[in-house]
């Protein structure tokens, strides 16, 4: 299972949530960028369908893969 880690941090004028990289919207408080984080890391751990996918390989070339929607992230959020 992988791990998903969500900071909290100054950013622009305000506070946002920071995922591999990259941010969030703008929040006005650190209070409401942690609420937010809170949500999304929650929403990354909901399960969903096991389904077909398709997609282009960095070498192009298109590949089958069978998505199980079981698998989902272990997330946390850490402020900053």
């Amino acid at each position: 299972m992988s791990h998903v880690t969500y900071h909290v941090v100054r950013h622009e004028d305000g506070w946002a949530y920071r995922v591999s990289g990259s941010y969030s919207e703008t929040f006005p408080t650190h209070d409401a960028a942690k609420a937010a984080a809170r949500r999304a890391a929650g929403e990354q751990r909901v399960g969903g369908d096991t389904t077909g996918i398709v997609y282009e390989d960095a070498a192009g070339r298109w590949r089958e893969e069978l998505a199980d929607g079981q698998d989902r992230p272990f997330t946390d959020v850490v402020e900053g």
